[in-house]
């Protein structure tokens, strides 16, 4: 399985950013999407993640009401869309792939790791 990110960049405290992730390769139908993050000196945590069904979850606390994933099952694209952003929210964000039904688990293992795209919000 093959993840690719975009759409990352530099907002203003309070804007939105909407991040794709294109999946390609076999059995997609076998992995949920995941969304992580990096912030600069912390740990990769999960944001979010989905099933190709559209069922998710945001993991995050402060990003509950702000954060939503949305997914194109036809063109294989996962989507989180990131609204009323805050300086905290810069990180550079992963899509990733993982075990079946663990889009709802804080500790979800990710299988395969797209390259990350940065997201810059200032103040």
């Amino acid at each position: 399985v093959q993840l690719q990110a975009s759409g990352g960049g530099l907002a203003q405290s309070g804007g939105s950013l909407r991040l794709s992730c294109r999946v390609s390769g076999r059995f997609l139908g076998s992995y949920d999407i995941g969304w992580f993050r990096q912030a600069p000196g912390k740990e990769r945590q999960i944001a979010a993640a989905t099933r190709w069904d559209g069922r998710s979850t945001v993991h995050i606390d402060s990003a509950k009401g702000r954060f939503i994933t949305s997914v194109d099952a036809v063109k294989n694209v996962v989507y989180l869309q990131m609204d009323d952003l805050e300086p905290e929210d810069t990180a550079i964000y992963f899509c990733a792939a993982l075990p079946l039904n663990e889009y709802n688990l804080n500790n979800a293992r990710a299988l395969f790791w797209g390259q990350g795209t940065l997201v810059t919000v200032s103040s």
